[in-house]
Order: C-alpha cells, then structure tokens, then sequence
C-alpha cells in the first residue's frame, strides 16, 4: 500500500485560464516540476478534475484529452509520473457520480491501484477539492491559487476545520514533506 496525492488540475499545478482547449493555453507554475518530483518519491500522483465545459458545449472531449496528454508528457519529460488524469465531463447540476466531490475517480484509483487512503491527499482550490478529501477520507489542502483566494470565504466552518490551507502547491509540498518526515507518519 502507499499513499496518493490526488490533485487538482486548473489553479493547481497550471493556471486557471478558463476551459483549455488546447495544449499553447497550458501554462504550468514555476514550482510544480519541483513539487511533483519531490512528492512522487512517497506518493503515487493522479490529477483529478471537473471539466464543465465539455456538458456546456465549449470544449470537445478531444480538446480535453488532447490538454491532458500533453500535460502528462510534459511531466514526464520532467521525470514526472501521473499514474491517470481523471476527468468529470459534466456540469455540477448533472448530479453525476463522477463530479469532484463524489468520490467515483478515487474508488476507481483504489480500484487500480494499492492506495492507502489514510495517508493521502486531495489538493485543489475549489471548495469541492476538500469536500472531495473528506468524504474519501483523506486529508485536504485547500490552495489559494486560482480560485482559492477568491472563494476561501465560502468555505464552511465544518470544512475548514477539517483541512490545511496553503498558499500553493509550493506550501502545501513543504508541508505534507515535512509532517512525513518529522513525525515519521508511515
């Protein structure tokens, strides 16, 4: 068993520019080759995402998987492995079972792979990020970039007092790496 980091996609480990489309919209922050290489040595990486635009007709599911592939390669040119990019297709009033903070893509991560939950993390900075840590039982990291800063006052108490907040995924890397390391959690 060994433990994942599920992260967001836009506002995460990209920019936020909106629906995608294509691969020359795709602008990753300067720390998250860091990042990602840093936490991949204890933590099996997947990205999850809600990819709205897709239902409202702004976006092809080709543009999206094409956004996605070129990510991964990306990543992987930087000796980053993302086992899956997980993507919900539908707007939040579809009430699907794949929407972030339904826990389907993770189940189906489990599924697929020897996940240990209980030391894993869900990153994002949207409110269903953390929704989504908590009901898979893991542990939550809402960001301030992207969206985050502008709907952390939206967040419930109850939620908020379940998760971390942190700056960026620069912080929230610091952090999870640290707590491994000082309190020796696996």
């Amino acid at each position: 068993m060994k433990p994942a980091i599920f992260l967001d996609r836009d506002g995460t480990i990209i920019k936020d520019k909106g629906n995608i489309g294509s691969a020359d919209k795709v602008e990753f922050y300067s720390y998250t080759f860091d990042c990602l290489r840093r936490l991949e040595k204890n933590y099996l990486l997947f990205i999850i995402t809600n990819q709205p635009g897709i239902s409202q007709g702004v976006l092809r599911k080709e543009q999206v998987e094409n956004v996605h592939y070129y990510i991964k390669l990306v990543l992987k040119q930087n000796k980053i492995n993302i086992q899956e990019i997980y993507y919900c297709p539908h707007h939040k009033n579809d009430n699907c079972k794949c929407r972030k903070p339904n826990t389907y893509f993770i189940n189906k991560a489990k599924k697929n792979y020897p996940i240990d939950l209980k030391y894993s993390f869900v990153i994002g900075d949207h409110l269903s990020d953390v929704e989504l840590a908590i009901n898979s039982k893991a542990k939550g990291i809402y960001l301030l970039t992207g969206h985050g800063n502008k709907h952390l006052v939206d967040i419930p108490k109850e939620v908020r007092e379940n998760i971390t907040i942190c700056r960026n995924l620069k912080s929230a890397t610091d952090l999870i790496l640290k707590t491994l390391y000082t309190v020796g959690e696996r």
